[in-house]
């Protein structure tokens, strides 16, 4: 009798396994939100860290974080990086390419609670008085994100805050 228990899993965990490396090697979660205000109005939040607080939903995940601003005092060069909860983690985001007003290019690198190294993306698209913002994320998926993807919906889970944090741009600047 355990020897047949043993087995189903044994089997349900190497078909699970095997599921997790049929997964995509690399991930991209995008939102987009159209705010009433002109890109030259909204650029400035994301191109300049110092602004993060007023907006970033990441930025309300510790209060009592350990933050740090080299390089660049804006735009490309300038560098954050954090140390916070279990639910902040630990990383640094550095700016390389800045187009004014419309992207804004970060290296993104976490430390804890996970290793990763991605690429997030602004876009502001101007239309009349109103702009497009896109804020995505792409990067490589390990092997152990895959098994996690299988249960957890990164596009899910990032999205909700992508969306709440465009939502905080379109009320710190809609006139």
């Amino acid at each position: 009798m355990f020897t047949t228990i043993a087995i189903i899993v044994v089997v349900l965990l190497a078909v699970l396994l095997g599921f997790a490396a049929t997964k995509a090697d690399t991930f991209r979660v995008e939102r987009a939100m159209f705010i009433k205000a002109r890109p030259e109005k909204i650029f400035p939040l994301i191109n300049d860290f110092h602004g993060w607080s007023s907006w970033s939903p990441y930025e309300k995940l510790d209060p009592t974080m350990k933050k740090i601003f080299s390089g660049a005092a804006n735009g490309k060069g300038a560098v954050y990086e954090w140390e916070g909860n279990n639910k902040a983690g630990k990383g640094r985001m550095e700016i390389t390419d800045t187009s004014t007003p419309s992207k804004v290019t970060i290296k993104l690198d976490f430390v804890k609670p996970f290793e990763g190294h991605n690429i997030a993306e602004f876009t502001l698209e101007a239309e009349g008085d109103s702009t497009d913002v896109t804020w995505a994320i792409h990067g490589p998926t390990p092997y152990i994100a895959k098994v996690m993807g299988i249960f957890v919906s990164m596009d899910r889970l990032l999205g909700k805050d992508f969306e709440t944090g465009l939502g905080n741009l379109k009320a710190l600047t809609e006139e």
